[in-house]
């Protein structure tokens, strides 16, 4: 079972490496709320992403029916990252909160179910995402059909990719946290709103292309 693990670390970097807003998302949660608020995020960018792996698998058909509104999931989801640019360039509070015995502030639960929720909206709403599973999962359920077990195969390449990427996100996450000590709060107010444009250019992107 070679060959569908070398395929799925492949795609897994693929997608790692793929520069977009759930990037930049990762490392702005990371630094500005630390460890816990990274990993909250990137478990709803995984949870999305497994979701979107069953439903091209197991509900083909709906996902061509998907596939046929992509401008409309491109316009919510564009409307999401100009709102959440917005949010972050302007109206985004930083500090560099730590309790007395110099461990950063715990957020609340409520807070960190946000940026689950936050993560699993940003990747499922994303198109490029969308159509990046869509294609890659009609590649491998035709290589799969040439291989002497298809279910083990298929297994094989999704769960390696997933796995791929899901820790490739979670060493972003402690990266950046890493940085944290290393900076103040201008630097913090600063890298939020580089971030907030990012988001904000990738919203406008996605919505022109929306309109065409």
């Amino acid at each position: 079972m070679v060959a569908p693990l070398i395929k799925g670390l492949v795609l897994g970097l693929i997608l790692s490496i793929s520069v977009g807003p759930i990037i930049f998302a990762i490392i702005k949660h990371s630094i500005n709320s630390g460890r816990r608020a990274g990993l909250s995020f990137v478990a709803g960018v995984s949870t999305s992403d497994i979701s979107l792996v069953l439903f091209c698998n197991f509900f083909t058909g709906l996902f061509a029916t998907a596939l046929e509104h992509k401008n409309k999931i491109a316009l919510a989801g564009s409307i999401f990252l100009i709102g959440l640019g917005i949010y972050t360039l302007l109206f985004k509070k930083v500090s560099i909160a730590e309790n007395t015995n110099g461990a950063q502030e715990k957020l609340s639960w409520q807070k960190y179910v946000g940026l689950y929720l936050s993560g699993f909206f940003m990747n499922t709403l994303n198109p490029g995402v969308f159509l990046f599973w869509f294609a890659w999962t009609a590649a491998i359920v035709a290589d799969a059909a040439a291989a002497s077990n298809p279910a083990n195969y298929k297994a094989v390449v999704f769960i390696t990719c997933l796995v791929f990427v899901l820790a490739s996100d979670i060493v972003k996450v402690i990266l950046s946290e890493k940085l944290r000590p290393k900076l103040n709060t201008k630097n913090l107010h600063l890298i939020n709103q580089i971030a907030g444009v990012i988001l904000i250019g990738f919203g406008v992107f996605l919505f022109y292309g929306a309109l065409k």
